[in-house]
């Protein structure tokens, strides 16, 4: 049997998608795309991802069973200089809860708050 990683897939759930979606896009100078929900309950907006390489795909999730909030999982976005989407998340909204410091041969990590009270990192190797 073969090794999977953990994570195929995620959601950030969302109280406001667009003001989650200009968050979003502004610190991570990237655009989502709208996305079908398999169950028609939910809108969404899909992260950039091709699901045949590595990696886990996600988008921004607004849904009737499920909200935002502090505390339960983090979803770390790989960039190459977190220190430059970090300079960008308190113009778009957001907050700094810990600016950027090493995890030694791991590279480095920001912890931030996006504008729906999500904590989310960013790990880069420089």
């Amino acid at each position: 049997m073969s090794k999977m990683n953990a994570v195929g897939w995620f959601d950030i759930y969302v109280d406001d998608l667009d003001r989650a979606v200009d968050f979003y896009e502004t610190v991570l100078g990237t655009e989502l795309e709208a996305m079908g929900d398999p169950t028609g309950e939910s809108q969404m907006m899909s992260f950039p991802a091709d699901m045949s390489i590595y990696g886990a795909a996600g988008a921004l999730t607004k849904s009737p069973h499920a909200g935002p909030g502090v505390g339960g999982t983090i979803v770390y976005f790989s960039v190459q200089d977190c220190a430059v989407e970090q300079a960008r998340v308190e113009d778009a909204g957001g907050q700094v809860i810990r600016p950027k410091f090493s995890i030694g041969e791991f590279g480095f990590v920001a912890l931030c708050q996006d504008t729906e009270g999500n904590i989310f990192g960013m790990n880069s190797m420089q």
